[in-house]
């Protein structure tokens, strides 16, 4: 079996429902974004350019590469760039936190970086697989409009991202209440989604399962990796690194699959690449920020521990001196 010649099983009713749910997840985005969050930008360009170029620049070029030496099909490359030209998720900001990262340096470049994929995204893709030698084929065949996802990419996430602005700075106190309830059922809707659409095309997952999770897992950690290693090259700070991290590490894989059903045609590679991605980024993620928690835990903890022996250590030598005296 090719998963090249597989379409899995998605009809227009699940594409409208998957389109809602992308477009509550950028609702939810939004809805916790301030002007403040776009003027942090402003304020620190260079990170700013980093994480630019490194999403948009080095991750789909390095993953172009991958493709040239994993043993994956068109179909599988395919999905690989789409995936790597997708923007940031929203679960980067929670990644963040959880690791003791900078937060609201996070939530400003999915914000920004979010407006400036509405129009790289569909030029992106069309550029790096026209560039593939077998995938570029597939491109053809579909014949993709790059106006056309243009279009569905704005009425997907830019409609409901602007909407969640305009309610977030007219109405903050509504924002702040209803948020947290919209980001997480948004993120849970998602997350079902996706591992529903895998259990309903199951057994073309069984199928190509051993590759799909090799494939996923080197490129979902050389995407963190590229995260870390631009901002340590850009010269960024320790709570910087962990937000680009997690901004580069973590892809919008649920838009590429609402992008692989509405203009690829359930493309079996493509789609169980994007699916598997969609939900192998998060755990990946959750290991790294955990990771990275608990070693800051215990450098606080041992920077306590070493102030009070220091602490104790004066109040002995001030006995002892009183003593003296």
């Amino acid at each position: 079996m090719n998963p090249d010649d597989v379409l899995l099983n998605f009809n227009p009713g699940s594409l409208l429902v998957l389109n809602v749910v992308l477009g509550l997840v950028m609702f939810g985005i939004a809805l916790d974004t301030t002007v403040d969050d776009f003027k942090i930008v402003l304020k620190k360009p260079k990170t700013f350019v980093v994480a630019i170029l490194a999403q948009l620049v080095i991750l789909p070029a390095v993953t172009f590469g991958l493709t040239l030496i994993l043993p994956v099909t068109p179909s599988m490359a395919l999905g690989m760039l789409l995936v790597a030209c997708c923007p940031p998720g929203n679960v980067s900001q929670v990644l963040t936190h959880r690791s003791g990262g900078n937060v609201a340096l996070s939530v400003s470049m999915t914000a920004v970086g979010n407006v400036i994929y509405i129009f790289m995204l569909p030029l992106s893709i069309a550029f790096w697989g026209s560039l593939h030698p077998t995938a570029s084929t597939l491109l053809e065949t579909v014949a993709i409009n790059p106006w056309q996802m243009l279009l569905d990419i704005f009425l997907i996430i830019g409609l409901p991202f602007v909407l969640g602005l305009v309610i977030r700075n007219r109405f903050p106190k509504f924002s702040r209440t209803v948020q947290p309830f919209v980001k997480w059922f948004s993120l849970l809707a998602l997350v079902g989604f996706i591992v529903a659409a895998l259990i309903g095309n199951w057994t073309y997952f069984v199928a190509f399962l051993g590759i799909i999770l090799v494939v996923v897992a080197i490129h979902d950690a050389v995407a963190l990796a590229i995260g870390y290693g631009t901002a340590v090259a850009g010269g960024l700070g320790t709570r910087e690194r962990k937000a680009m991290t997690f901004e580069v590490g973590i892809r919008n894989a649920g838009l590429g699959l609402g992008l692989i059903f509405a203009f690829f045609g359930g493309l079996g590679g493509m789609a169980i690449v994007a699916g598997w991605w969609g939900i192998w980024d998060i755990i990946a993620g959750l290991i790294v920020a955990s990771l990275w928690a608990v070693n800051t835990k215990r450098r606080t903890g041992s920077a306590k521990g070493d102030a009070s022996r220091h602490a104790l250590s004066a109040t002995g030598s001030d006995s002892n001196a009183e003593g003296a005296a």
